[in-house]
């Protein structure tokens, strides 16, 4: 089963609590959290405090996306505030392996992300260490960016990978999924989805959202 991964960047933060709640009820299966840092991408989004105050409002997994130069600095005030996966960017040091490590003696999932024009070869050597890769759909900074297609293509290549090695990990896309892309990335080898403004910013509410996009998985 694919899962639905709403990614709160979109959501209205003044009632953040309330939508966390409407996306667990219509059928989350986690909750992605992106975290930017004004460097490694042009934004800056929440931190652990903002992690930390969400944390009891809702029982759905935290998928904790780093896109952030020095990752390293940040894995333990996230995991200290409530994340279950921390993904980061293979781009961001030369050492990803360590980070990894570091990441998983916390007790926590580990996933490496590649932005659309870095080579899936960049996770390769990594799929023993990780539970999980994360390939972007979309150049990463803003939400609302329309489905890089060419990834399908990674995708397809990051499952070939994984099968041919014997690995049991999620393969997660991100970026511009709607009910249109949503059963493309899915036939690619997807197995987790992550979804901003297609469900907090529809034109329906949030639980009829997340419904038609599982819907289109059908």
């Amino acid at each position: 089963m694919v899962k639905i991964a709403p990614s709160i960047l979109s959501a209205d933060f003044s009632n953040l609590e309330a939508e966390i709640e409407e996306a667990e009820k219509g059928g989350a299966d986690l909750l992605h959290i992106d975290v930017m840092d004004g460097h490694f991408v042009p934004n800056l989004t929440i931190g652990p405090v903002v992690v930390e105050s969400i944390r009891d409002t809702t029982s759905l997994p935290f998928d904790v996306h780093l896109m952030v130069s020095n990752p390293e600095r940040f894995i333990e005030p996230f995991v200290d505030a409530g994340a279950n996966i921390l993904s980061v960017h293979v781009e961001t040091s030369p050492h990803l392996d360590n980070i990894i490590k570091t990441i998983k003696d916390q007790g926590v999932k580990a996933g490496a992300a590649i932005n659309p024009a870095t080579p899936t070869g960049y996770v390769e050597e990594l799929l023993s260490e990780l539970d999980l890769v994360l390939l972007m759909s979309v150049n990463p900074g803003f939400g609302g960016q329309p489905f890089i297609r060419r990834v399908l293509k990674k995708v397809e290549k990051t499952r070939q990978m994984v099968e041919e090695q014997g690995y049991h990990l999620e393969i997660e896309v991100d970026g511009g999924i709607t009910p249109e892309t949503a059963p493309l990335a899915a036939k690619a080898g997807a197995t987790i989805l992550v979804a901003g403004s297609s469900v907090f910013q529809g034109h329906k509410s949030i639980r009829s959202n997340i419904q038609a996009l599982k819907q289109s998985l059908v």
